[in-house]
């Protein structure tokens, strides 16, 4: 069965009115800003310290990171259920909230835009607002088909991009294979520059040198992209592959590059316009 599928077996269980619960907590950056744009936000009780957008979310009590949650922290705001990113945590957390009886659900994380509209879906039937998850999916979905045409148009070989996670006293953490970087690369028209290993992993010099990637993708905290001169065009190990001799770093906000969420069509956007700066 799918997730959806288990989902509303689930919620067909509960007692008559079961979904239809007004103190919800929402766990992780792009669930949160799916109830925002189901127009339930009026529900919220708390969100995660993942969940920064849109701005006014802040206002709402912060119960911690997502993967780092205390039951302390999660019932101090009284929910009645619980919408979570899949990867939320740690388990014993999970466990002390099940046994609170508390409904918890988590929300299926897939690195494609069929994954964002499964998402959407699967946060509207916990929320028990079916419409509205089909209209928002539907409107996501064309936003989406606009998005990777114009990517498709492009011809030439792909720049190969390397996504870095962070800098952490001169070591890079970078992105291989089935993450959310690598994906989001792809879907905007690159490819990426590590495939030589899954997730994210320290990068050794020689990895780089290997990578020769020509773009340079990392993090920042506020929206919107940026360009230019970067700690990364001196970074020793960078400092010599294409990226760094054309000046080429391009830097978004994490939880918008990232999130697949509601604005990853705006995400696959603005990166390819970064990634082909040159194109019409």
């Amino acid at each position: 069965m799918s997730a959806r599928g288990l989902l509303t077996a689930a919620l067909a269980l509960l007692p008559l009115g079961a979904a239809a619960q007004e103190r919800v907590l929402a766990i992780g950056g792009s669930v949160t800003e799916i109830v925002y744009r189901l127009g339930e936000q009026n529900r919220l009780v708390g969100r995660d310290s993942t969940s920064t957008w849109p701005a006014e979310v802040e206002a709402l009590p912060d119960v911690g990171y997502m993967r780092q949650l205390s039951p302390e922290g999660v019932l101090s705001v009284s929910p009645e259920l619980i919408l979570m990113e899949s990867g939320a945590g740690p388990a014993e957390t999970l466990d002390t909230l099940a046994g609170a009886g508390v409904l918890t659900v988590t929300v299926p994380d897939e690195f494609s835009p069929d994954g964002v509209l499964a998402k959407v879906r699967s946060v509207a039937d916990a929320l028990d607002v079916p419409e509205k998850g089909e209209a928002l999916a539907a409107d996501l979905e064309a936003q989406m088909q606009t998005a990777l045409a114009k990517v498709a148009a492009e011809d030439g070989p792909p720049p190969r991009v390397l996504f870095i996670l962070g800098n952490s006293g001169g070591r890079l953490m970078g992105a291989g294979t089935d993450t959310a970087a690598a994906a989001m690369i792809a879907l905007a028209g690159g490819t990426s520059a590590i495939d030589s290993f899954e997730g994210y992993k320290a990068l050794t010099d020689e990895a780089i040198a290997v990578a020769a990637p020509d773009v340079i993708l990392a993090m920042e905290r506020g929206e919107g992209a940026s360009h230019g001169s970067d700690e990364y065009l001196t970074h020793p190990a960078l400092a010599q592959t294409p990226a760094a001799l054309d000046g080429r770093v391009v830097r978004m906000p994490g939880t918008f590059l990232l999130g697949f969420g509601p604005r990853t069509p705006e995400a696959i956007a603005a990166l390819h316009a970064a990634l082909y700066p040159d194109a019409p």
